[in-house]
């Protein structure tokens, strides 16, 4: 029975598996984006989001801890310098993965990871989204009133005289 044991394994020693997530998370810290399985990208969610956060301090301690998770110094470089300033403000959440089907040889589901505030494409759907305003039922109450038709009245004048 696997009662209490939520951690995936990812069928593979613990040894693998921490060397995998670790690459996964630089090359995500570098490229901001990387195409994985999706039960690797939940496992990398989980890796890297505390990782992200404990960036935002940047302290000896807060650098040496990193280091120890990813063991690539170019990549702590990068996130302590410029992924920790545009995440400042983030309360969480740093991460989102993307859906794109099945791989064709094994029809293992397929999926981007990225970081959030990296997607410029992301960023300027929700803008336009934001303009978008919904039609009231007042206009049309008013252009009814203005749409009915003015009837002249004719006038009895007499006729001028010549």
């Amino acid at each position: 029975m696997r009662h209490n044991k939520k951690f995936n394994h990812l069928s593979r020693t613990h040894s693998h598996r921490e060397a995998m997530l670790a690459n996964m998370a630089s090359s995500l810290i570098k490229h901001k984006r990387i195409f994985t399985t999706v039960a690797k990208a939940k496992a990398l969610r989980i890796y890297v989001e505390p990782l992200i956060t404990k960036s935002k301090e940047d302290t000896t301690h807060s650098r040496r801890t990193v280091f120890s998770y990813l063991g690539d110094k170019f990549a702590v470089t990068e996130l302590f310098q410029s992924v920790a300033a545009k995440i400042a403000d983030r309360p969480g959440g740093y991460t989102r993965i993307l859906k794109t089907g099945n791989r064709l040889g094994d029809n293992a589901s397929m999926c981007f990871i990225e970081l959030v505030d990296y997607n410029e494409n992301m960023l300027k759907e929700s803008a336009a989204k934001k303009t978008r305003s919904r039609r009231s039922s007042a206009k049309k109450k008013t252009e009814v009133v203005d749409a009915t038709p003015v009837v002249e009245t004719p006038t009895t004048e007499a006729p001028a005289a010549e």
